[in-house]
């Protein structure tokens, strides 16, 4: 099977769905990898954080893959936040990730922390020489809002190709959506599914939109089920997904996209779901004791 792809910014073609590794322990997160990859994904999104990229890159190398095929996302954390320092964040996520990772696909900053934003610019710049210098193909940001993006776009040259942000049918921010595309940013969507609206730990009064009547009507009305037709509407509204799961059956089902197309009215009706309120953390809020943790060498 042949992923669709988008085109970044800069000419890179990225495939339209990933396989996100948030929260996938280290000792499951291998073995997702494989099973993605032998589903036909091409796209496997990590990060510092998630503290599996030593992970990714071996469930990488055991599907037998080769890894020109796969593209890889990963993320410089905050406390790695500098010029000097991310350039060792690079090197630290490079020799975790392990052979053939000498060149990353898309390197990301994972924060705004627009407490420190100096720090941020120092880091994004950083970004700029590894993609100068071809230790990275594509450079880009997650959880930056427009204002974000001004404050970048104010003190560095490189246009972000990709912006990583909580974005489901309960949470679309239109607004951001419309600032990214016109710096020619492409929108990529964390907990595409909504996930992140039944987690513990984040927001209050939350509905599941796996649970949502109007998804589950337009499912019905395909044979599909409501996280395929969640992803559907992202891909033919131009975003990128990726979705988590460590389920290789799940993992299996929603890449299973391609062979079913929304119709003007049903993405109307997902928008029209759109509560604009966040179920994730805020990004303009300073995490002192997310932000400030470590990211270990090895």
């Amino acid at each position: 099977m042949s992923i669709p792809t988008f085109t970044l910014n800069n000419g890179v073609e990225i495939p339209v769905i990933g396989l996100g590794v948030y929260q996938s322990a280290p000792e499951e997160t291998a073995a997702a990898v494989e099973a993605a990859l032998s589903s036909g994904y091409r796209h496997i999104d990590t990060a510092a954080a998630y503290r599996n990229e030593r992970q990714v890159g071996e469930g990488i190398r055991a599907s037998g893959v080769d890894r020109s095929e796969v593209f890889l996302e990963t993320k410089v954390w905050v406390s790695d936040y500098g010029y000097d320092e991310t350039l060792h964040a690079f090197e630290k996520a490079t020799r975790k990730l392990g052979e053939g990772f000498e060149q990353l696909d898309l390197l990301i900053l994972h924060q705004p922390a627009p407490g420190r934003f100096e720090k941020t610019i120092g880091a994004y710049r950083a970004l700029e020489t590894l993609l100068a210098d071809g230790r990275v193909r594509a450079i880009g940001v997650s959880n930056f809002t427009p204002a974000h993006l001004d404050r970048l776009a104010a003190e560095t040259s490189v246009v972000p190709a990709v912006n990583q942000v909580e974005l489901h049918p309960y949470f679309s921010q239109p607004v951001l959506q419309a600032a990214d595309a016109e710096r020619g940013i492409l929108t990529q969507a964390w907990s595409p599914i909504g996930g992140i609206t039944f987690y513990p730990g984040w927001g209050e009064d939350r509905r599941n939109v796996m649970e949502d009547d109007t998804i589950a009507a337009i499912a019905a009305a395909h044979g599909k089920s409501p996280a395929q037709v969640m992803l559907r509407w992202h891909i033919q509204e131009g975003r990128s997904v990726i979705p988590k799961s460590v389920n290789p059956a799940r993992i299996a089902e929603n890449i299973d996209v391609f062979d079913f197309e929304l119709n003007p009215d049903e993405l109307a009706r997902i928008d029209a779901l759109d509560t604009g309120r966040r179920s994730g953390p805020d990004p303009d809020v300073e995490r002192p004791e997310m932000f400030d943790r470590p990211i270990p060498e090895e």
